[in-house]
């Protein structure tokens, strides 16, 4: 069974790249350009793994992250906070992200840190 991928990402062409790296990978990938309906789409995906830019319209993904993780059936979700940000360590702890990426990023790092992330989220479930 693939790994279920949510990326929110106010950039299209980031949003193309990043899910098209992870489908090549076997994953299945949803992808979404705002956090408007945050709540359907990861009631609707169930995501293994969610991958949160900084840079969203609404909320943005600081607020998107801590609400996600103050929210008792998606807190447990593995968050990778991901930006070009050059604090985006700083955003990630304030989010309360369980993982950071810095962008641009390195294909087999993306795939390694969402790999490890749904690996621990699955056998957590067990």
């Amino acid at each position: 069974m693939a790994y279920k991928i949510l990326i929110y990402d106010d950039d299209k062409d980031i949003l193309e790249v990043t899910a098209a790296i992870l489908k090549m990978r076997g994953f299945e990938v949803s992808c979404r350009d705002n956090c408007r309906e945050i709540t359907q789409d990861v009631e609707q995906q169930q995501p293994d793994v969610i991958l949160m830019d900084n840079w969203l319209p609404d909320i943005g993904g600081v607020k998107a992250v801590q609400f996600l993780k103050s929210t008792e059936e998606f807190k447990n979700i593995p968050v990778v906070f991901f930006s070009a940000n050059s604090h985006v360590e700083e955003l990630a702890r304030e989010a309360g992200a369980d993982y950071m990426l810095k962008k641009p990023f390195e294909i087999a790092d993306l795939q390694a840190l969402v790999t490890e992330a749904a690996e621990k989220f699955r056998a957590n479930l067990v």
